[in-house]
This record gives C-alpha cells, sequence and structure tokens, in this order.
C-alpha cells in the first residue's frame, strides 16, 4: 500500500514545483496519509466487526444496533467540529512556531467536548427509548436499540477527550503515535465484541449489550494511554490553568472559525441522520442492506478521509507561516490526488462487489437491495473524496468553513432531502429510487465546490498572537 501511495504522489506531486517542494510534499503527506488511513480504516472495521458478529445471530439485531449507531454518529459529529475546529487553529499556530496557543487551543477544545458529550450521555440514559422511536416505528428494533444505547453512552466522554487530543497529536507531527494509540483500541474493541457479543472466559454471551460494553471498555483504555501520552516529556500538554481560564482572544477564534462547522455539520449530519430514519421507515430489509452498504463505503473511503486531514495539517501549516503560494500549490495537489484516490476507490468497489454480496448473510430481498445500494456507492465515493479535501480540508484550514455550511444547507435540505421524502412517502418509489436520491448530495456540490475552489479566499493566515 505504501509504494502504491508513493507512486500515486509522485504523479499528483508533478507540477508543484521545485524538486525540493516535489519530496517536502510527498514526504510530508505520505507521512500522515498512511496512518491516518490505517486509524480511519480501524474505525471503520469496529462498525463492521459489530454488524458482522451481530449479523451472525439475526438480521433484527444488525438493524437495531445500525439504527441506534445513529446517536453515535450525531456525536461524532459534534466531535469531529471540535476536532476540525482545533485542528485549523492548531495546525497554524503550530506552523508558526507557538507551543503555549496550541496548548491553550487544547484547554478550549477539552471543555466544550466534555460538556457536549455529557448532554449526550444523559439524553441516552432517561430517554434511550424516544431517540429510538426518532429512527424507526418497529417495536422490536426500538428496543433492542435502547438496552444498546443505555450502556454504549458511557463511551461517550473518553471518547470525545481521547479525539481531541489525538487530534492535537497528529498536528503536532506525532501522527504516527495518535494512529498507534486509536488503532489498537479498535482492535480491541473487536476483541471485546468476540468475548463479551458470543461469550468467552466464562462471560456469558451478551449479543448486543456485549457489542456495547466493548466499545465502553475500548474507548476508556483509549482515555487512559491518551493521558499518558500527554504527560511525556516534550508532549503537548493538557494544562489545568487552560481548561479553567480560557484567553478571550482564542475563544472568539475558535468560535468564529467553529460555529460554521457546527452548521455544516448540522446540516450534513442532520441530513444524514434524516438519510438512516428514512430507510429506517422502508423496512428491516432496506435496514439491513443500507447498514452494510454504509459499512463498506466507510471502510473503502478511509484513504480518502486521511487524505482529507493530512491536506488541512499541510495546507494550515504552510498558511500559519505566512507561505500562501506555497499552500495553494500544496492544496492543488491535493485536490488532484483526492481525485485519484476517489477513481481508484470506486474501481475496487466494484470490484468487490460479488464477493460482498456472496458472504452478506441477509435475506434474499435485502442482498438485492445491497447489490443495488453498492453501485450507487460507487459513483459517490470520487465525489465525496474531492469534497471532502476541499470542503473538509482545504477550506477549513484557511479558516472558510462557512461554505460547508452554505453548501450543504441547499444541497441537502433544499433538493435532496424533499425529493426523496416526496419518492419515499408520497410517491412510495423503490427502496433503490430512493437510496440513488438520497446519494445525490455529493455530486451536485462538485461543480460549485470548484469554483469556490478557484477564488482561493481561503488562502489566509488566520494566527495574530
Amino acid at each position: 500500500m505504501k509504494d502504491l501511495m508513493a507512486s500515486i504522489m509522485k504523479t499528483a506531486a508533478a507540477d508543484i514545483g521545485s524538486d525540493d517542494e516535489r519530496r517536502a510534499f510527498n514526504r510530508n503527506l505520505l507521512s500522515m496519509v498512511i496512518p491516518l488511513a490505517f486509524q480511519n480504516l480501524m474505525t471503520a472495521m469496529v462498525s463492521a466487526s459489530d454488524a458482522l458478529m451481530l449479523g451472525v445471530l439475526e438480521q433484527e439485531a444488525l438493524s437495531a444496533v445500525s439504527l441506534a449507531g445513529q446517536v453515535t454518529f450525531v456525536l461524532n459529529l459534534c466531535i469531529t467540529v471540535l476536532v476540525q475546529g482545533t485542528t485549523m487553529l492548531a495546525a497554524q499556530y503550530w506552523g508558526k512556531g507557538d507551543r503555549d496557543t496550541v496548548e491553550r487551543i487544547l484547554g478550549l477544545a477539552m471543555g466544550y467536548v466534555a460538556a457536549v458529550t455529557a448532554v449526550f450521555l444523559a439524553g441516552t440514559i432517561i430517554l434511550p427509548e424516544r431517540i429510538m422511536g426518532l429512527l424507526t416505528d418497529e417495536s422490536a428494533l426500538i428496543l433492542r436499540g435502547a438496552a444498546y444505547l443505555q450502556i454504549a453512552g458511557f463511551s461517550y466522554i473518553p471518547l470525545g477527550i481521547s479525539q481531541i487530543y489525538l487530534c492535537i497529536m497528529k498536528t503536532s507531527g506525532r501522527t504516527a503515535k495518535s494512529t498507534l494509540v486509536g488503532s489498537s483500541s479498535m482492535v480491541l474493541n473487536v476483541g471485546f465484541n468476540m468475548i463479551f457479543i458470543f461469550g468467552a472466559f466464562g462471560i456469558p454471551a451478551l449479543g448486543i449489550q456485549g457489542a456495547a460494553v466493548a466499545t465502553v471498555l475500548a474507548t476508556c483504555i483509549q482515555l487512559v494511554w491518551t493521558l499518558f501520552e500527554a504527560g511525556r516529556p516534550g508532549s503537548i500538554r493538557i494544562r489545568a490553568a487552560y481548561l479553567l481560564r480560557v484567553d478571550r482572544k482564542i475563544r472568539k477564534d475558535f468560535n468564529h472559525y467553529t460555529l460554521p462547522i457546527v452548521g455544516n455539520y448540522f446540516f450534513w449530519g442532520g441530513g444524514v441522520t434524516i438519510f438512516s430514519a428514512i430507510i429506517g421507515h422502508l423496512g428491516n430489509d432496506a435496514v439491513a442492506a443500507n447498514s452494510l452498504a454504509n459499512i463498506v463505503k466507510n471502510t473503502l473511503a478511509c484513504v480518502s478521509k486521511g487524505l482529507g486531514t493530512a491536506g488541512a495539517i499541510l495546507v494550515g501549516n504552510e498558511l500559519g507561516k505566512d507561505h500562501i503560494q506555497l499552500a495553494k500549490r500544496y492544496a492543488a495537489r491535493s485536490v488532484q490526488l483526492a481525485g485519484i484516490i476517489g477513481g481508484v476507490t470506486c474501481g475496487l468497489l466494484l470490484m468487490l462487489r460479488p464477493a460482498i454480496l456472496r458472504f452478506s448473510n441477509l435475506s434474499e430481498q435485502a442482498t438485492g437491495y445491497l447489490s443495488g445500494m453498492l453501485l450507487i456507492c460507487s459513483y459517490y465515493m470520487i465525489a465525496g473524496a474531492i469534497n471532502n479535501m476541499a470542503i473538509g480540508g482545504i477550506f477549513c484550514a484557511g479558516g472558510k468553513s462557512r461554505f460547508g455550511c452554505i453548501c450543504d444547507g441547499v444541497v441537502l435540505w433544499l433538493i435532496v432531502m424533499p425529493l426523496a421524502l416526496l419518492a419515499a412517502f408520497t410517491l412510495k418509489l423503490p427502496v433503490l429510487v430512493v437510496y440513488f436520491i438520497l446519494c445525490l448530495d455529493e455530486c451536485i456540490k462538485v461543480p460549485v465546490v470548484f469554483w469556490y475552489y478557484r477564488r482561493y479566499t481561503w488562502a489566509q493566515n488566520l494566527t495574530r498572537l
């Protein structure tokens, strides 16, 4: 994989500038993309292990946990907002060489994530059945999903705190160690799944509740390891003084650049949640097929997601150093590389589709749905890779997170969602037609993204301390 990535990046960096610039681009991007892609892969594999292991028990268990996982999905959106806001500012201040400000940014983000995850934990403890009722009207799925949520909620606080610090590790040049910590947690989660779902070492088989217990244990171990890394010499420290007393200028900048990301993920994440709710009301077979299609899509997108994160850090570092023209060249190569990776991923999905269908272990109707969904996902991969790099990486690196908010607000909520609701509940069109409409958003956004990218308003230095 490393040789393939190096070859692709050499092609993408061919006209980046001088030989030194090309070597720096390839070296820096490769050093981040490989570990980030691996960490994303391990994250996707946890969802895959939940689905595969619970699917062995019964399709209903798979569907219930898939729907309950939408709560974790929404929480992860909130955490991702804070991670992107942290990356945006921390990458530029780290590029400037201002370590103290990076620690102040960390303290502010830690406080925010603790508050958000505490709210989600309270919701899963107090209102699990009501939350599940928003996602499906099938009573069996509601009860089983609620049982999962009441346990899984205790993973939210350690997950949030860990993700913020792992983000700082990536930004400050410790990408490999960050990946080791995050990936080890994922491996533990898979191992714990096997023990607690099916029972082993004297532990009874817990089924759905076992998957939740596994998640809680793995995230708690990740938190302990993360705090250990924060205490090591030379690491960015979690300082109590910065948790309790936040610099007003830092708070103002963080809020200014992060609030549009909140809007972006509110529109996008809310749209994806409604996506799941629409599918959830089309029957158990549609839910199960969509669950596996999402797992395949997220697993294959691990490289493009890692590329987006790496691009944001690299471009942000150069913008913080006030190397505006170099940042533009880095951004151009990153977008080209995203398109290449998206095309490779599309082809890989089409190649793997027959094997996925053969081993899916779904009902005949659900397998038919899955077959069509995988075909639809293939075109989605190319557009998604480009948009992820541009909107989630380059634009955010330069503080232009508002564009994503506006773009998703218009495309998802004024075009895609009304069409999907009309198709599903008024016209009552087939499941795959509804799914096709729900997957149109990334393709619609691409022309607008390129137009905004070429304006270069994102190429700005955000540091001011």
